[in-house]
């Protein structure tokens, strides 16, 4: 283990300058937490380092309630100018929460908050752009082709945001905000969807469908581009990469199987079955337990609202001994499918234990 005393030997002896050093310190203080006393092969996650970071989520949240109930009230005595005052204090709320994610973010480090204020500078930027772009009469009547612009305005934003304080959080945020300007252009040009399964069904009329899985293609794509850049998960990148798998996931399962129990043909649940076999062989592959929970997850859910008790028991019990075995066995398993496997990239995929 080198420690500070270390660097500090390190930098009078000339061997690393002090920026350096600065960032290894950086590096080393980043991994602390949920990648401290990680075994070799697990997948790190945090969602806080402690009760401090909670306990300053639950003042984030009391505070942007009050900033909503005082813009509401003061809406109320200027409803003429309604836009103008949304406006203003969107931008105002945009500088409050960008010098708050300088303390907590850049310079506390701190996880919950950083995920809280994400979250609340999207809102934000949502609300003010809408109010500058959007046509509220329009809406009133279901037409809603001026929200693309300011939904897409905002996660650009958001963007900025990332770009400024690396926030993995936000990357998963990015991905939903592009997924929901791409269905409000779709919804422009096809017509609304009739159901929400419209956006899952590739049967169902419109592009919707289509939409929902290429763009969770994609996600995965720009996940395993941050994964395969940080295959040893020391940074930032593979945080990123985590939550994107956590996104795209759903998309590509929800399409998938939703089609396929749609189909009604004999062999459907076992395709489905297989399908998802495929899933754990990708997620083992490329060591994220993330991206199969999440598979499994949603697949849990439409086997109660979808098959209900036409082999829902049968289909949650399976999966849930899957989910046992792989997570008793995971390292072992993947270390013989890796051997089975020598043309994948291995020097950019998580070594093995």
């Amino acid at each position: 283990m080198i420690g500070r005393d270390d660097l500090r030997a390190g930098v009078s002896a000339g061997i690393v300058s002090e920026a350096q050093a600065a960032s290894l310190a950086s590096l080393a203080d980043s991994r602390r937490g949920a990648r401290e006393d990680l075994a070799p092969g697990d997948e790190p996650f945090e969602l806080f380092k402690g009760f401090n970071e909670i306990f300053i989520v639950v003042g984030l949240i009391i505070l942007a309630s009050g900033w909503v109930a005082v813009n509401a009230a003061t809406m109320l005595t200027e409803i003429v100018n309604y836009r103008t005052q949304v406006i203003t204090m969107a931008a105002v709320g945009a500088g409050v929460l960008w010098l708050l994610s300088e303390y907590f973010i850049r310079r506390r480090r701190m996880v919950a908050p950083a995920i809280a204020l994400s979250i609340l500078f999207f809102g934000n930027a949502v609300s003010g752009l809408a109010a500058a772009f959007s046509e509220i009469f329009m809406l009133a009547q279901e037409d809603y082709s001026s929200l693309p612009l300011p939904t897409f305005l905002a996660t650009l934003a958001l963007f900025v945001f990332w770009f400024r304080f690396r926030v993995p959080f936000a990357m998963a945020m990015i991905a939903i905000g592009l997924f929901a300007v791409a269905m409000l252009l779709a919804a422009t040009s096809a017509g609304t969807p009739d159901s929400i399964d419209d956006l899952f069904l590739l049967s169902a009329g419109g592009p919707f469908a289509f939409i929902t899985l290429a763009l969770g293609f994609a996600v995965f794509l720009v996940a395993m581009w941050f994964d395969m850049s940080d295959p040893h998960r020391v940074t930032r990148r593979s945080a990123n990469g985590f939550w994107l798998h956590v996104v795209a996931a759903p998309a590509l399962v929800n399409t998938i199987a939703l089609s396929l129990l749609d189909s009604g043909t004999a062999g459907s649940n076992l395709l489905l079955m297989a399908v998802l076999a495929f899933f754990a062989l990708v997620a083992i592959v490329i060591d994220r337990r993330s991206f199969l929970l999440a598979a499994i997850g949603y697949s849990v859910a439409l086997a109660f609202t979808v098959l209900g008790g036409d082999g829902a028991p049968t289909t949650v019990l399976s999966l849930g001994i899957v989910l046992l075995i792989l997570g008793a066995f995971w390292e072992k398993i993947r270390a013989r499918l890796l051997r089975l496997m020598p043309f994948l990239p291995l020097d950019r995929l998580p070594p093995t234990a």
